[in-house]
């Protein structure tokens, strides 16, 4: 079992910069592939970025490359998401989920366990 629970989520204005984190328990770290969604209510979960166990490859989305990233710190069990240059099409509850797989990390149904979410509200 693994609990995730996240945090640095606020209200910022266009252009801004937060950074998430997000913390698990367990001492099974290690053996996750880590990422992140986000959902704006009315719409699907979509995909924001992942990285492998060993943080050896990252993923993001189309929408976010450039302007986010993701890393991960095994010894202290989290895993952070840096977001930059902010839009108010980023505007979301941003959930941190982890994945026994360590493949097709896009897609919502590889992930195990979900943390409860933290609120991005990035005003124009």
């Amino acid at each position: 079992q693994v609990q995730l629970v996240e945090s640095g989520g606020g209200l910022v204005q266009a252009g801004g910069s937060l950074r998430l984190s997000c913390a698990a328990s367990g001492r099974t770290f290690s053996t996750y592939s880590m990422g992140w969604f986000r959902q704006v209510p009315g719409k699907e979960r979509e995909f924001v970025s992942a990285i492998s166990r060993s943080a050896g490859s990252t993923y993001y989305a189309d929408s976010v490359k450039d302007r986010f990233t993701i890393s991960r710190d095994n010894a202290k069990n989290t895993v952070d998401l840096q977001m930059n240059s902010l839009k108010p099409e980023d505007t979301a509850a941003y959930y941190c989920v982890a994945a026994r797989a360590d493949y097709g990390l896009k897609y919502s149904y590889r992930y195990d366990y979900w943390g409860q979410g933290t609120q991005v509200t990035v005003s124009s």
